[in-house]
């Protein structure tokens, strides 16, 4: 990546000289990638596997703000979201796909930031970049990626396999990253309004990275698999928890049971919610953006699942006439509803 700090106007290398310049640094790790970027299109060798494909779209002023979200953030998690549904898929990505539309207000410079977050997430996942595409943009920056994966038809996991008095678990905690964007808009608010006035994310360094900064659960699967457990079905907790649970049960037509108090929530999650009189379960159900796996397990593997630090067991699967429910700290059983991100 250039070492300099003046700033370079995009039309003065062109099109294909940006490519260029991105596509230098680029590491191929896998075995599957016959040919990556350089011609007409990549060429993948799966050999007998089945493949799977994910595409997300991210724009500005939808998805990210570039006012407190840094452009290598942005690269990095832009490559993450999409991994995360190949995890989902209980596959293991391969390659991706990069195309950006830019304004005028993007620098070479600023470009090459939002790349380079993109290569660190490839390399950290061992994933190769295979192609994409570049334009102008006249509303703001727009980041489509799209992920491919790898998974033997034995080992995949769709929503719709969820069977009565399987285990629903959940990976990690929730409701961080949809506190770290609330802190960071409470925080560019201030801002406006006092330009003098520093932000003040002490302390608050977990939330805060869960919001710019996911990571997909690769190490998950890995110990699903070491343990000898394959989820009945899976999901990606991109949405908010409560509307995860309703895409398994309408997908596996089941009903849910979930237990408020087995909602795995971290402390700084919780203090924040707290802080801003919102309710810290809430934030778990509907915030989003987490990026953990839901999965259900068949009730035989109980035993190897229950004391693993990182997965929590919060419910269980009901037939479909029970509905979907969450019973509450206090006893009290409450019909779950869909409150997370909502595209239109």
């Amino acid at each position: 990546m250039l070492e300099n700090s003046t700033r370079t106007e995009l039309e003065s290398i062109g099109e294909f000289g940006l490519i260029d310049l991105l596509t230098a640094h680029i590491n191929l790790h896998q075995p599957s990638t016959l040919k990556g970027v350089g011609d007409d299109a990549a060429v993948i060798n799966h050999l007998n596997n089945r493949t799977v494909v994910s595409t997300d779209l991210l724009l500005e002023g939808v998805h990210f703000d570039l006012s407190y979200f840094p452009l290598k953030h942005l690269g990095y998690k832009a490559i993450v979201v999409n991994l995360s549904d190949i995890y989902a898929m209980n596959a293991k990505p391969t390659q991706v796909t990069v195309s950006l539309g830019l304004s005028s207000k993007f620098s070479l410079e600023a470009v090459e930031e939002l790349y380079a977050g993109m290569l660190m997430a490839c390399n950290r996942y061992e994933v190769d970049l295979v192609g994409g595409d570049t334009s102008s943009s006249k509303q703001g920056l727009v980041i489509s990626v799209t992920a491919l994966g790898e998974v033997t038809e034995e080992d995949i996991v769709y929503r719709s396999g969820a069977k009565v008095n399987d285990l629903l678990c959940v990976s990690g905690d929730l409701g961080g990253a949809y506190m770290g964007f609330q802190l960071l808009e409470r925080e560019r608010r201030v801002f406006l309004a006092n330009p003098e006035v520093q932000p003040d994310l002490e302390g608050k360094d977990y939330i805060v990275e869960r919001q710019l900064k996911p990571e997909a659960r690769k190490d998950v699967i890995k110990l699903l698999k070491d343990i000898g457990v394959k989820p009945t079905s899976m999901i990606d907790v991109s949405d908010g928890l409560s509307s995860e649970i309703m895409h398994l049960c309408r997908h596996s037509n089941v009903g849910m049971n979930v237990y408020e108090d087995k909602i795995p929530i971290d402390p700084q999650t919780y203090d924040m919610a707290r802080e801003l009189d919102l309710d810290p379960t809430m934030t778990a159900l509907s915030g989003g953006e987490d990026y953990e796996l839901l999965f259900t397990v068949d009730q035989s593997d109980f035993d190897k699942v229950k004391n693993k630090p990182d997965i929590s067991i919060i419910g269980y699967v009901t037939d479909a006439s029970e509905g979907i429910y969450m019973t509450s700290k206090s006893g009290n059983k409450h019909a779950l509803k869909a409150q997370g991100w909502k595209a239109f």
